[in-house]
This record gives structure tokens, sequence and C-alpha cells, in this order.
């Protein structure tokens, strides 16, 4: 096998919330916002997304990263460029902030249906478990031990 070209698939389910938990995301402009995420993750990091949605105060995003960028690099670039473009766009009449960290996960080929899923579920799902409930889920399914968030 020639291996002078580097040929990587990773898919990436990536989870960030906004500032403080706060239900910042308003369904007036959520799905404006998710379109400049997914293009900001296409464009300027060339990956694909396959799923992205949330509800009042986070989001998840599945997505085929490319080789050439960190997940730190595309979340930074990600949650800086959007909460700087909803303030632009007045789309509230408070300062938009996403939270510092992220959550990032791989997934394997088997699973992107489901993920997929479940990412588009969003709403459905938070009716029944908390941002915060999921998000220490997502840390034990992992085996993450973290401090406080």
């Amino acid at each position: 096998m020639n291996m002078s070209h580097s040929l990587t698939k990773i898919w990436i389910h990536l989870i960030f919330g906004t500032k403080e938990r706060e239900p910042l995301i308003n369904e007036s402009f959520e799905k404006k916002l998710f379109e400049h995420i997914k293009q900001i993750i296409e464009n300027d990091f060339k990956s694909l997304v396959t799923a992205i949605n949330g509800t009042s105060d986070h989001m998840h995003i599945l997505m085929l990263q490319n080789q050439n960028y960190s997940i730190a690099d595309i979340a930074k670039n990600v949650k800086g460029n959007s909460s700087h473009w909803v303030n632009q766009n007045g789309f509230t009449n408070f300062k938009f902030a996403w939270q510092t960290g992220y959550g990032a996960f791989s997934v394997s080929e088997s699973m992107i249906e489901d993920v997929k899923k479940y990412i588009l579920n969003q709403k459905e799902h938070h009716k029944k478990i908390s941002f915060a409930e999921e998000y220490k889920k997502f840390e034990e399914k992992y085996g993450l031990v973290t401090g406080n968030r």
C-alpha cells in the first residue's frame, strides 16, 4: 500500500453550551445560527457537517473532521465567530456568549446514524433531561473525570 497520502476519517460529536448555561439561543434565530456555524465549519475548516441542532442553552454538531485542523481550533473559531455574529446582527437585546469549554467525542462509523438521530431529536430529548445531566452522562460514557464545570 502506498502511504504517500494521509488518509483520515474521524467523526466528531462536538458539544458546547451558552455562558452560564443561560437560555440564550432563541428559536427566532436558532436556525440562522446553526446554518452560520455549519458554513464556518464547512468553508473555513473544510469539515463536513452531517447534523447540527440544539436547545436554548447548548448545541451539538456531528462532523467529519478535516485532518488539517484541530478540534480546539475549530471549536474556538466557531464559538468566537458565531457569538460575534449573533451580537452584530442584533438577534438578542443582551450579550450572547458561549461557555469557555466544549466536549468533543469520536464517533465510530457504525454509530453515525444513531448520533445523527440523537442530535436532530434534541428538543424532544431535553424535555426529559437537562444539558447538565446529559453532559454528565457523556463524561461517564466516555470515562472522563472532570472538575466542576
